[in-house]
């Protein structure tokens, strides 16, 4: 191994790519104007923008028509909840942040800045982006443990008039309910035909089953590291008992693998570990998506023993899960029309808008687009910002 020791940093790997792709980090700032003499600076900085100024302290609403306010996100983290890393801190988690705003520049043309805060307290997250948000025209939450994150969104969504999305819960939940969707029409079945087993309780799990209630499924059983989820359990948290109260409406208890039995559909958001006859006990035509990372909780290659549609977060196969099919897109269509909020409404267009890319082409192993595919950020765009018009939260 190669290291800096000798320059006073630590060491790591320099022929690793990953290492080199990250020295110096992935972004930077650019001038959108010319700077070439006095009257370019005049117009750009003093005495010019002081007029600027004037008119926006004058009419408010202007700050979003004369600042890169409308095209600008804050990505927003605690680093307690670090891809499959965990809580590993906010400067830990700057790499992450960094490839977030990259993505979002990369396929929707929406410039974001990496917000890393040196705090897990939930009030104190929510006064600072309180107070950074005039800056900014949409908040990415991101990697922020649950059930703060429930609490942090809750509030923010409540106090400001921009987008919040956090995109573990959310980007998550639209991109599955895509893939259920194509998967569904794939096997002859509509929404409201299928039963489906949803493991993991947490912030994707919640969102994952609040977006397929929406959506029409109304068999949803969710069940966590102890079982399936059901009013009698007196060991729940309050997201838990609220997940409960609006699921298995059989009052099934045991375990994951007996909710499994005869089910139609498994969503995997936890990272535990599935048997295979578990899944050889799921229904005919079966649908898996085992999409914790970087280990499924059942190898895909196992699930396609039984299973017609299998679906995982990984690159490396099939049917990949990826919230960059989402949230790009999802915020360019907010920002587009000034959007004050993402409602369930413009979740719901942005998995209609993903799933119909696909198309005719429609297969076993093609139930979602590939990320790379350029149709999808503005497919998403132009169907969320229908969806907030429609639901009145524009400005323009």
């Amino acid at each position: 191994m190669v290291t800096v020791q000798e320059s006073g940093l630590g060491s790591y790997d320099h022929e690793d790519p990953a290492f080199a792709l990250h020295v110096g980090g992935k972004l930077e700032t650019r001038s959108t104007v010319p700077l070439r003499d006095r009257d370019d600076l005049s117009l750009a900085y003093t005495p010019g923008v002081a007029r600027v100024c004037s008119a926006i302290a004058e009419h408010p609403e202007l700050v979003h028509e004369l600042t890169w306010k409308s095209k600008v996100v804050a990505v927003v983290t605690d680093g307690s909840a670090v891809l499959g890393l965990g809580d590993i801190g906010p400067a830990a988690s700057l790499p992450v942040m960094e490839g977030k705003a990259v993505l979002f520049k990369e396929f929707a043309g929406v410039d974001a800045v990496p917000i890393c805060l040196d705090t897990n307290d939930v009030s104190e997250i929510v006064e600072t982006v309180v107070r950074i948000a005039p800056g900014f025209g949409g908040i990415n939450l991101e990697d922020i443990s649950a059930p703060r994150c429930f609490e942090i969104e809750r509030q923010l969504r409540e106090r400001l008039d921009i987008p919040v999305f956090h995109d573990d819960q959310h980007g998550t939940a639209v991109v599955v309910l895509a893939a259920l969707r194509n998967a569904a029409r794939l096997t002859g079945r509509g929404l409201g035909d299928l039963s489906v087993v949803v493991s993991g309780a947490g912030a994707a799990g919640v969102a994952v089953t609040t977006i397929l209630r929406e959506a029409g499924i109304g068999d949803i059983t969710v069940a966590d590291r102890k079982g399936v989820l059901h009013d009698g359990r007196g060991d729940l948290t309050a997201v838990k008992r609220r997940l409960a109260s609006v699921t298995n409406d059989t009052g099934m208890t045991g375990s994951l693998a007996d909710a499994l039995r005869g089910a139609d559909v498994f969503i995997g958001v936890s990272g535990g570990v599935v048997a295979e006859d578990a899944v050889a006990a799921m229904a005919d035509e079966a649908i898996v998506f085992a999409l914790a990372n970087p280990n499924p909780e059942i190898h895909p290659d196992v699930a396609r023993r039984h299973a017609r549609v299998v679906a995982t977060g990984r690159s490396d196969y099939p049917n990949q899960i990826n919230n960059v099919l989402a949230f790009p897109g999802i915020f360019r269509g907010a920002l587009d029309v000034g959007a004050t909020d993402v409602t369930e409404d413009m979740k719901l267009a942005a998995a209609e808008a993903i799933a119909a890319v696909v198309g005719d082409d429609l297969a076993d192993d093609y139930v979602v687009p590939s990320p790379f595919d350029e149709r999808v950020a503005p497919a998403v765009a132009e169907a969320v910002s229908a969806a907030a018009r429609r639901d009145g939260v524009v400005r323009r």
